[in-house]
C-alpha cells in the first residue's frame, strides 16, 4: 500500500510540474512549438549587387545552422539580378549586332 502512495505522489507531483511549466510559457499543453519570431532585420541585397556585396552578407546563425529562410531570400535576389544583367547583356549585343550590319552608320 506505502508503493502505491509513493508512486501516485510521484505521478501527481510530475502532472504538475507538467502542467505548471506549460502555464508558465504562456502556451496550453499540445499547442505544438510556435514558429520562430525573427529578431533580426531580414538580410538583403542592394539592387545593384557587386561581389563586394556578396561577400559582406552574415547570415544569423539558428539552432541548425544558418537561417534557410535568409539564405533562399538572398540567393532569389541574386538570381534575380543576375538574370537581368543577363537579359541586358544579350539585348546589347544584340544592338551592337544590329548596327554593325547597317550600312553608314558610324560607331562610337
Amino acid at each position: 500500500m506505502s508503493f502505491f502512495l509513493v508512486f501516485l505522489a510521484i505521478v501527481l507531483i510530475g502532472a504538475v510540474l507538467y502542467l505548471g511549466a506549460g502555464i508558465v510559457r504562456g502556451r496550453s499543453i499540445g499547442a505544438g512549438l510556435d514558429d520562430p519570431v525573427a529578431n533580426l532585420p531580414p538580410v538583403v541585397l542592394p539592387s545593384k549587387a557587386k561581389p563586394s556585396d556578396v561577400d559582406s552578407l552574415r547570415f544569423a546563425l539558428g539552432l541548425r545552422g544558418y537561417r534557410m529562410d535568409q539564405v533562399d531570400q538572398v540567393l532569389d535576389d541574386l538570381r534575380d539580378q543576375l538574370q537581368a544583367k543577363d537579359r541586358e547583356i544579350e539585348r546589347l549585343n544584340a544592338l551592337a549586332r544590329r548596327e554593325d550590319g547597317e550600312p553608314g552608320r558610324i560607331k562610337p
